[in-house]
């Protein structure tokens, strides 16, 4: 695996590969890697792309003042190793500089699904993801790009960047990886405490009493959104910040299901923010 750190040394290896034609897959990460990273790079691969890259990258302008930044976890060694072992080409190891360069004042707004959930609950959030995707996509030129389904609203923001500007990268969409007792995997989990951690579940537990309901018929969003609310209110360690059903496309919440649904929720258990989703598909 080759390992660059600034855009130069990313335009020298990546221009050997187009002289030979090679098809670019991208796995974009903020590292703290795990199982559910790695199926990234597997779904990349079963694509047949013909080379792999990853990039690793915290990025500052998607947290807000108050949130984890300065203290999410970042293990660059222990990534590049797994990175390595699970087959990817190329790390791209950017600093703050090579993505945002001294002077940088251009970023990328949306609206539709940027707004509401995460994105009012996190003023700038898809602002400075938006922005860092395009940066991205323009260094890396991949000719697909995979995202986890767990940040569904991200998956939809990206969407629609690309089919708005107009971006050559075809949008992979991979399922959410989960622990043996339904949890999302996350870089966030190593946050919780072992009592944290067994409440955790109870997103899982919310999400599968809905889809439940749902497939006993039920179509009413208020109905599901009780359902979910009534679930994680049962866990004292869960304060909820939402639980919704929202249409897949618009994000926009739903009075009657049908078409395509999302069931995004986002729990704080004890100091940390954890998110989850459940997508389906309701005939009319």
């Amino acid at each position: 695996m080759i390992t660059v750190r600034d855009a130069g040394e990313l335009r020298h290896e990546l221009g050997r590969w187009q002289i030979r034609d090679r098809t670019v897959g991208f796995v974009p990460t903020m590292g703290a890697l795990h199982a559910g990273h790695l199926s990234l790079l597997g779904l990349a691969r079963e694509r047949q792309v013909e080379r792999v890259v990853a990039s690793v990258f915290v990025n500052p302008a998607q947290f807000g003042p108050s949130e984890d930044f300065s203290r999410y976890p970042r293990q660059p060694e222990k990534d590049a190793a797994m990175l390595e072992e699970a087959g990817c080409d190329l790390l791209f190891l950017p600093e703050v500089d090579t993505i945002y360069p001294p002077g940088h004042t251009t970023y990328v707004d949306l609206a539709g699904p940027a707004e509401g959930l995460e994105g009012a609950c996190r003023p700038g959030h898809f602002r400075g993801v938006a922005t860092v995707v395009l940066g991205l996509f323009n260094l890396v030129r991949p000719d697909l790009a995979v995202f986890g389904k767990k940040d569904a609203q991200q998956l939809a923001v990206v969407h629609h960047m690309v089919r708005d500007l107009h971006v050559p990268v075809e949008i992979v969409a991979a399922e959410t990886m989960r622990e043996a007792d339904g949890l999302a995997m996350s870089s966030r989990n190593a946050y919780l405490s072992p009592e944290e951690r067994r409440a955790a579940v109870v997103l899982f537990q919310a999400l599968t009493t809905a889809e439940k309901a749902i497939t006993a018929g039920e179509r009413r969003g208020g109905e599901v959104r009780r359902i979910l609310r009534e679930i994680l209110g049962s866990e004292p360690l869960a304060r909820t910040e939402y639980a919704e059903a929202v249409d897949g496309e618009t994000f926009q919440p739903l009075d009657v299901l049908r078409g395509q649904v999302v069931l995004p929720l986002a729990v704080r258990i004890g100091g940390t923010r954890l998110i989850d989703n459940f997508q389906l598909a309701i005939p009319d």
